[in-house]
């Protein structure tokens, strides 16, 4: 059963940063692209970054380019997401998402989501 479950979301001051990760489980994690998607109250899903298979290309929405990194470690089967200098737009629900193949495209399973606000 695959699994995607994350941590590490909380209330942050603008400006400040926080760390989210993704424990993934129930399938070959390191043979996957990897996804950040985030939902704000009352809007769709946003797309943040994107991830390859190894780890060697990422690619970024632009209202977070300069801000988030997307990384991962394959060994440990997790994903990562460091954001730096948040912004009040950036409170939502962050999710991480599997890829239906080595780079992202389709995405077949989401996690729960964990919350991140940002506010004073």
């Amino acid at each position: 059963e695959v699994q995607l479950v994350e941590s590490g979301g909380g209330l942050v001051q603008p400006g400040g940063s926080l760390r989210v990760s993704c424990a993934a489980s129930g399938f070959t994690f390191g043979d996957y692209a990897m996804s950040w998607v985030r939902q704000a109250p009352g809007k769709g899903p946003e797309w943040v970054p994107s991830i390859t298979y190894e780890g060697g290309r990422t690619n970024y929405a632009d209202s977070v380019k300069g801000r988030f990194t997307i990384s991962r470690d394959n060994a440990k089967n997790t994903l990562y997401l460091q954001m730096n200098n948040l912004k009040s737009e950036d409170t939502a629900v962050y999710y991480c998402a599997k890829a239906t193949h080595v780079v992202a495209g389709s995405y077949d399973y989401w996690g729960q989501g964990t919350q991140v606000t940002v506010s004073s």
